[in-house]
């Protein structure tokens, strides 16, 4: 699932605390995709999160709740923000952590 969302900004929107992630993110993923996404989240580009989501993100960055976004494990499969091919990552809203992690680990 796509969102319309306005283009990320070049510069982060937010601090993300300590970086951490959970085992299935670790076994599922690779750094690489992990610094990937994490430029992606902190820069406003949610991934595949739905409009209500994207606009939730869009409130929390200005007002300070837990931000989420969600991307393909497997970016050549499609990725529903949510259940298989879904990373997770989320920001509490006192920004002092940020977890990698799988919906199912939620």
């Amino acid at each position: 699932m796509k969102t319309a969302t306005k283009p990320a900004s070049p510069a982060p929107l937010f601090p993300l605390g300590k970086v951490v992630a959970t085992p299935g993110a670790l076994e599922h993923t690779n750094p690489w995709q992990l610094e990937v996404y994490l430029g992606r989240h902190v820069r406003g580009d949610w991934g595949c999160v739905c409009a209500e989501d994207a606009a939730t993100n869009a409130e929390a960055v200005r007002h300070g709740n837990r931000i989420l976004s969600a991307y393909p494990i497997d970016p050549a499969k499609p990725c529903k923000g949510y259940g298989d091919n879904t990373l997770w990552l989320i920001t509490e809203g006192d920004r002092s952590v940020t977890t990698f992690l799988l919906p199912s680990e939620y």
